[in-house]
């Protein structure tokens, strides 16, 4: 289980690729094919990264998909062990 959480995809796109080449989140969602919408929501942590979205990255800023899809992933998971208590699971065996 990973100690820390990890950032969203969003906080990547914008510090790592938005960012180092002065892309506006306009400019960069005509590049990738969606609307500024899409893109802000991703960027600001409201939508995750799905995995059309991880190739249309992958494709633009000359990455893998699967690097855009692991980051969510791990992101996902990270939130989701944090509510682990909260779930009403009961183990399961073989009797």
């Amino acid at each position: 289980m990973l100690m820390h959480s990890p950032p969203h995809p969003g906080e990547i796109i914008k510090e790592l690729c938005l960012e180092p080449i002065g892309l506006t989140v306009t400019d960069a969602a005509k590049g990738l094919g969606v609307s500024r919408k899409t893109l802000s929501s991703i960027i600001n942590g409201k939508a995750g990264i799905s995995p059309e979205m991880a190739v249309r990255l992958s494709i633009a800023f000359n990455t893998s998909s699967e690097s855009w899809i692991n980051q969510q992933s791990q992101y996902d998971l990270w939130h989701a062990e944090q509510r682990r208590n909260e779930l009403h699971v009961t183990r399961l065996s073989v009797a």
